[in-house]
């Protein structure tokens, strides 16, 4: 009788590398888009994209790995893609139960938390899929589930939506401090990126940067690796 072992199906872990030039841009983006204006720090950061396909999850999942890489940063990430979720598959975690729950049933978003192999990283993923998930964003526990977690953890890192595809960004703009939008160099159309930041700004977001992804395979760029460049919104 032979035995088959399943393989462990990789994870972002597997993939991700603190020292590598990733991690670099990633920690110069964290530094630039933290600081407001005020003189104050942005703690809660929206990760978006002007549609699907452009590496928002993925970015999103290795800038909050990289934030909780400081020893002093406690670190949650929240998957509100309620209709296209990833964060558990890229976390190898379990989906049942997450953030839709908390809109839905006023689940105590502390009770939803997955711990990582990171210590001071957690996650929240976006639980079963609803059939009007488009509804619960209106609900009022959105800004109680922000206010609660920005509590408990000094970053909250949202992965959300694509900004044209659906309006549910839009709502969990006004409960987030700053804005990322990711553009996939050579294949997201400049106007299509430029209607997703006049979306943005159009609903009062505060866009804190522009993450350029795949910038090397695809323009004539000046770093010799092969990942993101990122730069402040001017």
């Amino acid at each position: 009788m032979t035995t088959t072992v399943a393989k462990k199906l990789p994870t972002i872990f597997d993939l991700y590398d603190g020292e590598s030039p990733v991690a670099t841009e990633l920690r110069r983006l964290y530094h630039n888009a933290k600081r407001r204006e005020d003189g104050g720090q942005n703690r809660t950061f929206l990760v978006t994209s002007s549609n699907r396909g452009e590496g928002k999850s993925t970015i999103s999942s290795w800038f909050a790995m990289t934030i909780a890489q400081f020893p002093t940063k406690k670190v949650v990430i929240v998957d509100t893609d309620l209709r296209r979720p990833r964060i558990h598959t890229l976390f190898g975690l379990n989906n049942t139960v997450g953030f839709k729950d908390c809109l839905a049933d006023n689940v105590d978003p502390m009770n939803v938390l997955k711990k990582t192999p990171l210590p001071n990283l957690h996650v929240i993923t976006a639980g079963d899929r609803t059939p009007q998930p488009g509804k619960l964003f209106e609900s009022e526990h959105l800004r109680e589930v922000i206010n609660k977690l920005s509590f408990y953890f000094d970053i909250v890192i949202v992965d959300s939506p694509p900004v044209l595809a659906v309006s549910d960004t839009l709502f969990l703009c006004s409960e987030i401090e700053t804005v990322l939008l990711v553009v996939l160099a050579g294949i997201t159309p400049r106007q299509v990126a430029m209607r997703a930041r006049n979306v943005l700004l159009d609903s009062n977001a505060r866009i804190g940067g522009v993450v350029l992804n795949n910038a090397s395979q695809a323009l004539p760029f000046y770093y010799d690796y092969k990942y993101y460049g990122a730069h402040r919104e001017k």
